[in-house]
């Protein structure tokens, strides 16, 4: 046993009801546990107090007491442990900008005859005064004829004598335009866009930079084609293959306790239009209810990505494959979190009582769980990592976010310092989804190891500028217009997108192979995550940043292996308290948390973000590039335990055998 590992740089994010911050001054909102739920709710009642949570799946209640009255309950032996620091408040929900910096683009420009458009948006209350911008644009579109922001014109001396294709303005003080709230900057040509131009311009044809005073700026990004038509990330992660073949998580149940659901048709409906929305449960008034509207929209994203049922369009027509990871999934929506991302710990736990209570009704397999909060006690005391370890020793596979605190050591968030549970930080595809050479760990993604010394995240899985579907009058899509598209649909990014994208995975596993036990599906991933390596061999990425490494669909059900999860330990000896347990992170001398041996293993080089030219994503491509350079197979690493080549004929030899065998894709059906 390691011993555990405490810090004060910690994932800071505290789930809260907003009721606590209303109660009487005089009146406590605790959490007392002991052997039995029902013995406490009459402890509570007996003593004038209140029960609000009957929370039998820990073997709690939560309780509005007076001063007096919760002095006289702890009197009794039926308490073996109470938590009286429940009321503090804070934010589940924030947009990932950037701190500082509260002017954004918007995440398309509009071309049109004369030129193009790029929405600005200023989210800060000051004013923020243009300083600098960048523009380039294909040669064949001409000269710039004008350029305004806010209607103003920029005077056109600053750039008229810029080459064709690229120019950089920068802008003194007394040229400078301003941005208040959504300011367009418009670019004209000399001569307008012909349309035989105009049908093939691609956003990622143009780079706009645009800075601000106090050192804040944003830039277009390079978009996908038709990104209303295909969401991309089912292709890159190999999703698309499996739809072909009838694999779209029919016959399986994914719950996502989040902040409700939009009535969508895309959402209520599975690829041949039967509904599949089962239930909807109001975990914050503890209601089975018709309909759990989606205030913030963060809920209504997380499904669309795991069962999106629209199908991909590609060259004007359907491609046989959809949006949504799970198409044909059955889903359960449980509300947590109120309009402005706010929840409590308390009603978190219900919400997952009442899906663990429900699992055989609704045949709930997966549990989506695409929040973090700040790990406050070890795993094992903490009320939220209780009901999820319930969750899963009952057969349902928990998957929860890493965390968007990155890159620091040690922000994984709870529930997903949960060692037995699957948890997930972000990759990035970088916008392209033709290469993986340019995809990296963005650093916003959470790192590992947990307090208890942990390696987490378990599996990176796509989480960068995820597309999805969200109501119009949400708070997030009011909040963030600049991330709508044209065509109403939201993209965003975060953990929490990585974490339904792996939820949806699970689905297509277990309707090809319903016995899989939430162990097995964890072996599954871990098995066959790809890791990304450096050209000389060693990791380029820490386990506490890339977990396994990158998961896709394809490789999880060919070569993803069972019985290797979760081994070491006793779910159901920890539930009882009889036994925790402790990874085998270490702290260093420098302080900073390791791995015995890391520095043989880990690059000590950062890995770049974008394109690397040393980094590649799995031992496929890490020996076939150095195959082509004629270098050697296995460069000379001292005291690696790689060994890259023999694992690269193991996975050669499984896909061969599995190519050689008859289709048998009637049992995915």
């Amino acid at each position: 046993m390691k011993r555990p590992i405490y810090t004060a740089v910690l994932f800071a994010i505290i789930l809260l009801n907003i009721d606590a911050l209303h109660a009487e001054p005089e009146e406590l909102l605790v959490l007392l546990q002991g052997s039995s739920s029902t013995e406490l709710a009459s402890l509570v009642e007996h003593a004038g107090g209140r029960v609000t949570h009957d929370l039998h799946i820990i073997n709690s209640v939560g309780a509005r007491l007076s001063p007096e009255q919760f002095k006289k309950v702890l009197d009794s032996p039926l308490i073996t442990r109470h938590l009286d620091d429940l009321a503090d408040s804070s934010k589940l929900l924030e947009p990932l900008v950037e701190q500082g910096c509260k002017v954004r683009g918007h995440i398309e420009i509009q071309v049109v005859p004369e030129g193009l458009v790029w929405p600005l948006y200023n989210k800060r209350e000051p004013t923020a005064y243009l300083e600098q911008l960048k523009f380039e644009w294909p040669p064949a579109l001409g000269a710039v004829g004008s350029i305004t922001l806010g209607g103003a014109e920029i005077a056109r001396e600053l750039y008229e004598d810029s080459a064709i294709g690229s120019m950089t303005l920068k802008f003194s003080p007394s040229d400078r335009l301003k941005v208040d709230g959504r300011t367009d900057l418009k670019v004209s040509f000399a001569s307008p866009i012909p349309e035989s131009i105009s049908r093939t311009l691609q956003q990622r044809d143009f780079t706009l930079e645009a800075s601000f005073t106090g050192g804040c700026s944003t830039d277009l990004v390079p978009g996908y084609k038709n990104n209303h038509e295909d969401f991309y990330y089912n292709e890159v992660g190999g999703v698309d293959a499996l739809h072909l073949q009838g694999v779209t998580g029919r016959g399986v149940t994914v719950a996502v306790v989040d902040s409700g659901l939009w009535e969508n048709d895309s959402l209520l409906n599975d690829t041949a239009g039967r509904g599949r929305v089962l239930a909807r449960y109001d975990a914050l008034t503890d209601t089975l209810d018709s309909e759990v509207i989606d205030e913030s929209g963060h809920g209504t994203h997380m499904i669309s990505v795991i069962a999106n049922s629209d199908s991909t369009i590609r060259n004007g027509k359907p491609s046989g494959t959809y949006k949504g990871v799970a198409p044909d999934a059955s889903l359960v929506a449980v509300k947590v979190l109120d309009r402005q991302g706010f929840a409590h710990v308390l009603e978190i736990v219900r919400a997952i009582q009442w899906v663990v209570d429900n699992r055989s009704k609704y045949n709930i397999r997966v549990l989506n769980l695409s929040f973090a909060q700040k790990p406050r006690w070890p795993y094992w005391e903490d009320p939220v990592d209780q009901a999820v370890m319930r969750a899963w020793a009952d057969g349902i596979a928990v998957v929860a976010a890493a965390g968007n605190e990155g890159p620091d050591a040690e922000t994984i968030g709870s529930p997903g310092n949960v060692p037995y549970i699957i948890t997930v930080g972000a990759v990035t595809d970088s916008w392209t989804p033709n290469t993986r050479d340019d995809d990296y760990v963005p650093d916003f993604s959470s790192r590992g190891p947990t307090p208890s010394g942990h390696i987490k995240p378990d599996v990176v899985g796509l989480g960068g500028h995820i597309t999805g579907l969200i109501h119009p009058q949400s708070a997030i899509a009011q909040d963030q217009p600049e991330d709508i598209l044209s065509t109403g649909e939201f993209v965003s990014t975060g953990s929490s997108q990585a974490s339904a994208f792996v939820s949806g995975i699970l689905a297509l596993l277990l309707q090809l192979e319903p016995d899989l036990t939430p162990d097995d599906l964890k072996c599954k991933l871990m098995t066959s995550a790809e890791p990304a390596i450096n050209h000389d061999g060693k990791l380029a990425y820490s386990p506490f940043q890339q977990g396994s490494g990158y998961v896709t669909a394809t490789r999880a059900v060919l070569l993803g292996r069972k019985g290797c999860g979760n081994l070491d330990w006793n779910i159901e000896a920890d539930i009882a308290g009889h036994e925790h347990y402790y990874g085998p992170a270490i702290v260093g001398e420098n302080g900073a948390p390791s791995l015995p041996r890391l520095d043989a293993l880990v690059s000590s080089e950062p890995s770049d973000e974008g394109l690397s030219k040393s980094r590649r994503w799995g031992v496929k491509d890490h020996i076939e590039r150095l195959a082509a350079e004629g270098s050697s197979i296995q460069p000379s690493v001292q005291d690696s335990p790689f060994d890259w080549k023999e694992l690269y004929l193991q996975e050669k030899a499984a896909i061969e055998m599995l190519s050689s065998k008859p289709a048998s894709v009637n049992q995915a059906q």
